[in-house]
């Protein structure tokens, strides 16, 4: 279980400077991710996209790009984020907790969800309510860090991990508390396998995982029956 209300501080300390934080910290692939999550969901042709944690609007925005004929919609409980996707002119939002959606059942075409599932209360509940919502046959998108399989990356990677991204995300954002939690939080979350597993045990199926850049990051999608 995620402290809620911790999370919820933390984004709002960093809002302003959250974009520019995970472009830095990423050398700017961040953003090559999110391309290649919004030509997923294009390839999916929805009507209707929930894009779940929008925070910024960074991949509502791209979404918007690919979709232009869809109607997408951002939803996260930090007010202070999506005012930063206002910056932006992404202006479909709503203010609202993951783990109780303010939308009728089976609604959706396809809900995207970008680094966000990890800081959830609970990754179970925040899952079945993406179930509810989406319509039979629809599609779940996850996009988040992972950690990578091979001993030779790992190791190096964690040590950037643990001591080098909070320090360079605390010089940029005053906040360095705040990273230290999300980078912590992204060896507790569930990878590979491990999320598809998750995946089917709240009732999503044909769960795929795509690796990107060596396994640092993963793009999940699943199947609602």
């Amino acid at each position: 279980m995620q402290d809620a209300g911790f999370v919820k501080e933390a984004f709002a300390g960093i809002a302003r400077r959250y974009v520019l934080t995970n472009h830095v910290l990423s050398l700017g692939t961040d953003v090559l991710w999110r391309i290649r999550t919004a030509r997923l969901v294009a390839s999916l042709k929805p009507r209707f996209v929930l894009d779940l944690a929008t925070g910024s609007g960074d991949l509502a925005a791209a979404i918007r790009r690919r979709c232009p004929d869809a109607e997408i919609l951002g939803m996260d409980f930090s007010v202070p984020m999506m005012r930063e996707a206002q910056r932006q002119n992404f202006e479909s939002l709503i203010a609202a907790d993951a783990l109780a959606l303010p939308l009728a059942d089976q609604c959706v075409d396809v809900i995207t969800v970008a680094f966000g599932l990890r800081n959830m209360a609970s990754w179970p509940r925040a899952l079945a309510e993406m179930h509810r919502v989406l319509r039979p046959g629809g599609h779940l998108v996850i996009l988040d860090f992972s950690i990578p399989s091979t001993p030779i990356l790992r190791a190096p990677y964690l040590f950037y991990l643990k001591q080098v991204m909070p320090r360079i995300a605390g010089l940029l954002t005053g906040k360095k508390d705040a990273y230290d939690y999300l980078c912590g939080s992204i060896e507790k979350f569930p990878s590979g396998t491990k999320m598809e597993s998750l995946l089917q045990e709240c009732q999503f199926r044909k769960p795929v995982t795509r690796p990107l850049s060596l396994g640092i990051a993963a793009l999940y999608s699943a199947t609602r029956v």
